[in-house]
């Protein structure tokens, strides 16, 4: 809506300087000779309407340069003075002079009004109108005009006012047409910024997913090729982590409540299909967690449940200010340390059995 409005503002501004140079140009460059040369009943009468009406240029031409709305206080003083010096200069022609020459103020005053009204069109159409009704009514009050009289005000009333209203409908025009150029850029910036995030995010998920398949695609080629063997117990517990990270990032893709829980279920998941007895513990209420952060936290438990023999425990604890992840498993073989980058992990071997905790305490904003 703002846009639209300045849209509609800068058809206005330009317009109205156009209107401004076009009144001062037809008051002093047509009507001031007939004003000074020109008999009229009431001179004087004559005179001040021609000064009020540049007095109503010289006073819009200072918002119209400087490309501002015209006050409404301005707008509607200067419609009654323009008004009142359309009915002033008609006064003081003699009947004979309507819609003559001599008629200056007839055609001048429209441009006055359109310069005033140019955003405001039915009350512009009113105001004309009750300017072309009062001409008409004082041409009449003189007397039943002959048909030259009635067809030369006729022609001189449709030239002038066809004129100022194809003005008034170009402005319009313009403005409904800037409009749609607005809003067909509006358009065009929306969907060139829903492309640019669509790639960014293809971006990301490319380059997510080969992070996560970077030790899956050598293990399968190696066997494929033969060089690894599915009986050795380091390539089986290599294909169990395998296994565990990729379900758990298919899991992340998933539109759930509760991302965290869903992710690490998913590791069980994997763990009880290889026969591991897993006890899995949730307390605590869901919370928003980051996406970088669940993966992280996420880790140690595809660690520890790939290298589970028979049993594990996972517990997931949740409170306002901080997520633990705790897993329990009799392990099978030597374990790497376990490491995060946000998330801090604590991890032992004892007995046979691998103790880990990982570990994320929100920031306070």
């Amino acid at each position: 809506m703002g846009e639209k409005q300045t849209a509609d503002d800068h058809v206005h501004a330009t317009m109205r300087i156009i209107l401004v140079c076009a009144a001062a140009v037809l008051q002093f460059g047509l009507s001031l000779h007939p004003m000074l040369t020109q008999e009229y009943r009431y001179q004087w009468l004559a005179a001040g309407a021609f000064v009020a009406l540049a007095c109503v240029t010289a006073v819009c031409c200072r918002w119209a340069l400087r490309r501002r709305p015209l006050p409404g206080a301005l707008v509607a003083g200067g419609t009654a003075v323009v008004l009142a010096a359309s009915f002033c200069g008609a006064a003081a022609l003699a009947p004979e002079q309507r819609f003559q020459t001599a008629d200056w103020p007839f055609g001048l005053v429209g441009w006055h009004l359109l310069l005033l009204l140019l955003d405001r069109f039915r009350v512009f159409i009113a105001v004309l109108t009750v300017h072309l009704l009062t001409s008409v009514c004082l041409l009449l009050g003189a007397g039943v005009p002959d048909r030259g009289t009635v067809g030369a005000a006729g022609a001189v009333a449709f030239g002038t006012v066809t004129v100022q209203l194809a003005v008034m409908v170009i402005t319009r025009i313009l403005r409904r047409q800037t409009q749609e150029a607005i809003a067909a850029a509006e358009e065009r910036d929306r969907m060139a910024a829903r492309v640019l995030a669509a790639q960014q995010w293809e971006r990301s998920q490319r380059s997510l997913f080969a992070g996560q398949l970077g030790s899956t695609l050598p293990l399968l080629a190696g066997l494929a090729d033969g060089e690894l063997d599915p009986r050795d117990s380091g390539t089986q517990r290599r294909c169990a982590q395998a296994a565990t990270q990729l379900r758990r990032l298919f899991a992340e893709k998933d539109e759930v409540p509760d991302p965290l829980v869903h992710e690490v279920t998913a590791c069980v998941d994997v763990a009880e299909r290889r026969g591991v007895a897993v006890s899995f513990a949730v307390s605590g209420a869901a919370v928003p967690v980051p996406a970088q952060v669940r993966r992280e936290l996420t880790e140690p438990v595809v660690t520890a449940l790939s290298v589970a023999r028979s049993r594990a425990r996972v517990s997931v604890l949740r409170a306002d200010e901080e997520i633990r992840i705790a897993v329990v498993a009799d392990v099978r073989a030597e374990v790497a340390p376990v490491t995060g980058g946000r998330v801090a992990v604590e991890y032992g071997v004892y007995d046979g059995h691998l103790r880990l905790e990982a570990r994320w305490r929100k920031r306070r904003s």
